[in-house]
């Protein structure tokens, strides 16, 4: 009789987990960037279930994508490129990034005439190339007219790939967002509602809370919790969820990538320690690969700290703080346990060897 109640109890547990994952592939996405000169051929393509190709420029007058003669041999290759290892991989067009012209997607966002544009230039291009996918990466919006007309964008863009798709007989695009860790900014919010409707899923970049050249003291840039500051994932991740966006559309991305402080006395190396800036050129921005290869070469001792779940390691005035493979299993299993779609890693140039790649992908989700 007990064995029957506990096979019994197993296969109801199956058929829950088969109804959680059933037509929702969880995500195990990476980002790979044009300007990181990493041969996309050398993408070990079986660690994720995406991979993101980054990014598109938006000309400044015809509001059309564009792209130079090299993201173009990159770009036109990508898909093809990393289906040799993984066949089933779905690959995205990310648009805009970090250094994208605030002006120029501001100002596209603006005109329907302009959005049109866009919109027709990135489903022609996704599809010339073989991309399954496309994901908006403009981190820079700041104010509330900006935050309207994004929505109205999403609105649009996902009209126009059903419709597309429609007459095409070809599978749906898939539509996604690159977000900042929370929706709420300092006079405007995102258009959440929009973004819940229109978009299959957001990458909402938890890091870069905390860097060298802002702060006079260590931090932690990607911190999962902080008991002093709302600058942590873990809350940012509830503001988008208690703003009405599902958990099963958020994505957590995971920098593979540190910062590097001048710590003011090398005796005082703890998090919050004084700094004076940063320990390297480029703002203190290591990869994770360049930070171990400073581990080996330095002798460093590598510490961790579960109040922020962040490691980080000294030697003389140098502070370097990043994420190693136990955070990354540490932030997965939080992604898996606050139900949210999967993670998403910037960049897969960055890592050592693909030891987080591979400390994230073996990870199995489980219905909790």
């Amino acid at each position: 009789m007990v064995s029957k109640i506990i096979i019994f109890v197993f296969h109801i547990l199956l058929c829950l987990e088969f109804r959680l994952t059933k037509g929702q592939t969880r995500i195990k996405a990476g980002y790979w960037y044009s300007g990181s000169n990493f041969p996309v051929a050398n993408i070990n393509s079986a660690l994720f279930t995406h991979l993101i190709c980054a990014f598109a420029p938006v000309n400044s007058t015809s509001y059309q994508l564009s792209l130079s003669a090299s993201d173009e041999e990159h770009f036109s290759n990508f898909t093809n490129t990393v289906k040799k290892k993984n066949p089933s991989v779905t690959t995205l067009l990310s648009i805009g990034g970090g250094g994208a012209n605030y002006s120029t997607f501001s100002s596209m966002v603006s005109n329907s005439s302009y959005r049109k544009s866009f919109i027709d230039s990135s489903i022609k291009l996704s599809r010339l190339y073989g991309f399954q996918g496309l994901d908006l990466s403009w981190v820079s919006a700041s104010t509330s007219t900006d935050m309207s007309n994004m929505g109205v964008l999403f609105e649009e863009w996902k009209g126009a790939i059903d419709l597309e798709s429609r007459n095409s007989s070809q599978t749906r695009l898939f539509l996604t967002a690159a977000v900042p860790y929370s929706p709420n900014l300092d006079s405007t919010r995102y258009p959440i509602d929009y973004m819940q409707h229109y978009l299959n899923w957001v990458h909402v970049l938890a890091y870069d809370f905390h860097t060298p050249t802002r702060l006079n003291f260590t931090g932690a840039h990607a911190a999962l919790y902080d008991p002093s500051s709302t600058s942590n994932a873990d809350y940012g991740i509830g503001t988008w969820i208690n703003g009405g966006l599902s958990a099963n559309k958020i994505v957590l991305s995971l920098p593979f990538y540190g910062y590097a402080w001048t710590l003011v006395n090398p005796a005082n190396n703890s998090i919050g320690a004084p700094a004076s800036g940063p320990a390297i050129t480029n703002g203190g921005d290591m990869s994770f690969k360049d930070i171990k290869d400073y581990i080996s070469t330095s002798g460093a001792k590598v510490m961790y700290n579960a109040t922020y779940v962040v490691n980080y390691c000294s030697t003389g005035t140098s502070w370097i703080g990043f994420d190693d493979v136990e955070v990354v299993k540490i932030k997965v299993s939080y992604a898996k346990k606050s139900n949210l779609l999967g993670y998403c890693v910037w960049q897969v140039s960055h890592d050592d060897n693909w030891v987080l790649s591979q400390a994230a992908a073996s990870w199995i989700w489980i219905l909790y």
